[in-house]
This record gives structure tokens, sequence and C-alpha cells, in this order.
């Protein structure tokens, strides 16, 4: 094939003007980028050939060699690992949002379902036009045996040709641009800016990389040494290679565990929640080693669903280098890591909300919508996830555990109060809460999906029932004196009930005087046993067939409308007028919680029908 001019993708000419002007101040980092792609391609290679037996590669001598030449100011890193082929190189980097691991796996995933792996390779390798004014790659697939070389300026287009016989692997090399030392562009052909750049960030890359016959790295794991032999920063460039990520963690935790089973860990919990966090196909888990051997990364068999922004290394000295994913999710040796690393991730959470309050909130708020999916979910853990949790609240504008809230409780008061719904300020002022502020109650206001859930699951806290102030009959303590008086009421407006219930039975079960309102004239509950109309739309979003649940529509006694409504009726029972203000009422109170009413356009002119007539 000859050679080809190509364009980027729009959003790869965006990503490349990010690269060089905004995503990086540190300029050296292009090399560490570089030098974990081709950590990833030689655990490609590994991991294919004992698969793909007639891959016929060569696998003997597998390392990243760095090459410079100081008279043409090139700079290139090689490894002999995977390599790609020619419709790789145009997918993987004419276009972003793409993996080579991804791609790696999808081929991979009917014979080895263990072969997960790191890989951004169309992401990371965008940071070498950071340094130079032109790229050139040359690469050829272990199961190829010509290759392609692909070139560009980074300033829109790209060339691909074939290339015969290159060496197995890929070859990144940088034409460098000039040295630079206001804008962070140090002399990358001088051996000892390259091998400080290598001990900074990729000391513990497993693959020995060479510059001048020698080998830079210490490939010494750093979960194996002492924690009183590892500095900070150290850990801090670990975390940054096995999460792709550009700040520092949020905690370290480095544990070693002896005895029957023993294997070594080092965890991170990220600053800042990764953008895929609440995707589908986001990535989550931690890597898996054995003996020091890297087996698969993003093992979730490791962690459990709500902690999946988790990342780091697992190294374990018993398991089978030949595990799989099926095995590890009966083996029981598994499980007992699992469970014990959870509650090591939890306690380091609760020393972190005991000790620093800042940097607890900070984690909260980056991942607190995560770790409610474990009220639900994880039952062993709950009571010490309940105690973490932090919910926006009436009391005030800042978040308040359970805690907190039940030091607040008024005395005579038994339940937590809570509502759910899709944002603060629309719970804030919700009529659902109007008898609840009234008596100074204070309500959680959950604003999350999982909000819906967990709550149920949960039932109470520290003795204290959770209750929805949106959901069942609500007793806010009412004297003697006030339920008589309720009594009465339902009684005065009992032919009022029944005809708005008969009237509005396609859309309510039932119609009954409020103890939730005090300014408001009507509002809408569901009944105590079923899901709110937030809820069934989250069921139907995840694909099940639910059925639209009839709510309950409470009216206040004390309203105006109301009683003028009861008094017309009494009098004039059939002036089809009162029915269109029955119909009116309702759409009030759908309006009222943020709901959607099903015929706007009718409601809009019977409001302003009803509205010229009374003016």
């Amino acid at each position: 094939m000859s050679t080809q001019t190509l364009e980027f993708a729009a959003e790869a000419r965006q990503l490349l003007q990010l690269m060089v002007h905004s995503i990086y101040s540190n300029k050296d980092i292009f090399l560490r980028e570089l030098i974990s792609n081709a950590s990833d391609a030689l655990d490609k290679l590994r991991l294919e050939a004992l698969v793909a037996r007639d891959l016929n590669a060569t696998t003997d001598d597998l390392h990243i060699q760095i090459e410079v030449d100081r008279e043409a100011r090139t700079l290139t890193v090689r490894d002999n690992g995977v390599g790609m082929s020619r419709e790789e190189v145009i997918s993987l980097i004419g276009t972003i949002a793409k993996s080579g691991t991804a791609e790696f796996l999808r081929m991979m995933k009917d014979k080895d379902g263990s072969a997960e792996l790191i890989g951004q390779f169309g992401v990371g390798f965008y940071s070498t036009f950071m340094v130079a004014d032109r790229v050139t790659l040359v690469t050829r697939h272990a199961a190829d045996e010509n290759g392609t070389r692909w070139e560009s300026t980074g300033e829109g287009t790209y060339t691909v040709e074939d290339v015969e016989k290159p060496p197995q692997g890929t070859s990144v090399t940088l034409h460098l641009k000039a040295v630079d030392a206001e804008d962070g562009l140090h002399d990358y052909t001088e051996a000892w800016t390259l091998k400080g750049i290598v001990k900074r960030y990729s000391d513990f890359i497993a693959w020995p990389i060479k510059l001048d016959g020698e080998t830079l790295n210490s490939m010494k794991a750093l979960w194996a040494r002492p924690k009183d032999e590892v500095e900070q920063e150290e850990y801090n460039e670990l975390y940054k290679h096995v999460a792709h990520d550009w700040t520092d963690p949020l905690r370290t935790i480095h544990m070693k565990a002896e005895g029957t089973f023993e294997y070594e860990s080092l965890l991170f919990i990220p600053r800042h929640a990764p953008f895929d966090l609440f995707m589908r196909e986001g990535r989550q888990g931690v890597q898996l080693y054995v003996k020091r051997v890297f087996i698969m990364d993003h093992c979730e068999e490791l962690m459990p669903e709500y902690l999946r922004f988790v990342r780091g290394v697992v190294d374990a000295a018993d398991l089978s280098l030949n595990v799989s994913r099926e095995i590890l999710q009966k083996d029981r040796q598994i499980q007992l890591m699992r469970r014990r690393l959870v509650k090591k991730v939890v306690g380091t959470l609760e020393e972190m909300r005991d000790e620093a309050a800042d940097d607890f909130k900070a984690f909260w708020d980056e991942f607190g919508r995560a770790m409610k999916e474990g009220l639900y979910s994880d039952t062993e853990n709950r009571d010490a996830l309940l105690d973490l949790a932090l919910f926006p609240t009436t009391h005030g504008d800042e978040p308040t555990s359970l805690k907190a809230y039940v030091e607040r409780m008024k005395p005579d008061q038994q339940d937590i109060y809570y509502i759910a719904g899709e944002s603060r300020s629309s719970l804030h002022d919700s009529p659902h809460l109007e008898a609840f502020k009234a008596k100074g109650l204070e309500v959680l206001l959950l604003t999350d999906p999982i909000d819906e859930i967990w709550p149920n699951a949960v039932g109470v806290y520290q003795e204290k029932r959770l209750q929805s102030a949106a959901r069942g009959a609500v007793d806010l303590g009412a004297d003697e004196e006030k339920q008589e008086e309720r009594e009465e009421q339902s009684k005065s407006f009992a032919t009022l009930l029944s005809w708005l219930q008969t009237r509005l039975e396609s859309n309510i079960k039932e119609a009954r005087i409020s103890s939730r309102l005090t300014t408001s004239p009507a509002c809408l509950v569901s009944d105590a046993n079923d899901p709110t109309p937030n809820l069934e739309k989250l069921m139907r979003a995840m694909g099940q067939e639910v059925p639209k649940f009839k709510r309950i529509l409470e009216l206040n006694p004390q309203h105006a409308l109301v009683t003028k409504l009861r008094d017309a009726y009494e009098q004039r029972k059939d002036d089809p007028s009162l029915a269109e203000v029955a119909e009116l009422l309702y759409g009030v109170a759908v309006l009222a919680e943020g709901g959607e009413l099903e015929d706007p356009a009718r409601f809009g002119r019977l409001l302003a029908e009803h509205l010229a007539a009374a003016v």
C-alpha cells in the first residue's frame, strides 16, 4: 500500500492542543508516558505468546531501549513488545478515546479472560508533541512480517506507509524542539537528564529500561519494600503510573499480610474522581500480581464495586500464575483478601474523617455517590459506611453525618426524616417539608439515584427508623388536641375527599387530609410500599418494566382553595367547572414537586380560563 496522508479526528486535534499547551505543566512527563506504553506492549506480548502458540514472536530479552542522537537532536524509545498493525496505528493514534488494550481484550476475550491490561496508548502518546516538532513511529506486530511507519508534526495531518521487515515491536523517534528552560524544555539528549526522569517516574517498571548499555530502573516492586524505606514521592509516582493520573493520591495504604495466606498490597485513594466513575464500561479494580509476576489489571474480584475508584497493586504469594477470573470468583483466599482490603480502606477513611476533616469532605464530594452504593450492597461493612456518609440537610449549608443528625434530634423525635429527589433546591422548597420546617424537624436532602434505594435496605440507624417525608403517612408527634382536630377535619372534608378520589381515579389511589402541609393547598405522596416517581424513572432508565403507581393526594384543610372547593361542591355538586378545579388542584400538586403534567396544554388552558373568570 502506498503512503497515505490522513487527517486527525477533530477530537484528536483538540487533544493535541490541550496536551501541548494545558494538560502537563511538567513536560518531562512525556518520557513516563512512552515508557508506560512500551511496558504495556511487553506485557501484552508475554500474555499473547502464552495464548497464541503460533505467534512465532521473539520473547527473549524483552526490554525498553532509549537511544539519543545529539547531532540530529533525536530521542528514540524502543520496545520489542507486541507491536501494532497498520489498522491499529490509524485507529489508536488517529482518534482518541480508544485504547489499544481495549482492542486487544476484545480479540483475546474468548481465549483468556485474565488478560486485562493497562493501556491508553492513543492518549499518552500525544504528550510527545510537547517536546517534539515531529514524531516518527515504526512498528511491527509480532504476528506480522512487515510493519508500518507513522509520522506527523501534530498540526492536523499524519502519514502512514508500509515498511519491510522492521524489528518486532515499536520505536518512537522524537525530533526534539530547541532547549527552552523558561518553557520547561530540557535537553533530552543528555544522559543525566534521561536517567533522572526514568528514576523519578519509572523506577518500578517491571522491564529493564536501558540507555547506552546501562539499566536505569531498579525494577524492584515498591510494595515489597519496608514502609520506612519508601519516600512519599515514590508512592506518588507509582500511583500516577497505575492510575494514569497526574495528581498525587489523597491517601496511600501500604500493608502486608502474613500467616497461612500471604500477600502485599499498595492501595491508593485518588484525589479526584475519574471521568468514567459512573460509566458502564469504566475501569475498576486493582492490579493483581503473583510473586511479582503481573497477572491482570482491574481485578474486580479484589474490590467491591462501590470502591471501584481505589487504585493500586495486590501481590499474592500463594495463587497460581494460571489464575483466571472464573477461578478468582470462587477462590476462598481471594474472598479473604477482599474482606481484609475493604476493611483497611474503610478504616483509612475513618481515620481521615477523624483526623483530617477537610480531606474527608473533599473525598466525599468526589466519591460519596459511589460510596453510598455500599450502603445497599455491603451488609458486612454497612454500619461503618453509615458512620462515614455525609448528606445535605435542611439544618444548614454543610452536609451532615447521621451521627450528628441523631445528636440534634428533638427529644420526642423517633425517626430520621429524609426526602429524595433530583436537586437540593427543589427538595428544600418541597411542600412535603412544610410541617417539618414548622416544627423545626431536620430532614436529609438526598439527590443521588442510589438514595432512592439504600434507605429501604438500611431501615434503621442507631435504633432510629429512616422515614421518607414524601412516602406513607408521617406522625410528627401531634398532641391529643391536634389529633382530635384532624379527625374533625377528615369528617368535615369527607364528601369532598370521596368525590376527588372518584373524579381523579385515573391518577390517584386515595385523597386524604394532610399532616405535612402548612402553606401549599395540596401535595402528592407515594404509598408506604410503593416506589416514588423518581425511583420509577430510575428503574425504567435501567431497562426495567415498571407499572405506573397511583399516588395519594393530600389536601391542606387550612388553605382557602381547599375550603372554598369543599363549600362550592356542597352547594353545587353538578357544576362542571368544579371538576376542572379538581384537575387544576391535582396539576398544582404535580408541579409543586417538580413532576411533569400529562397534558400541559390542557392545564394551561384551564388555568387561564379560571383566572380570567376570577379577575
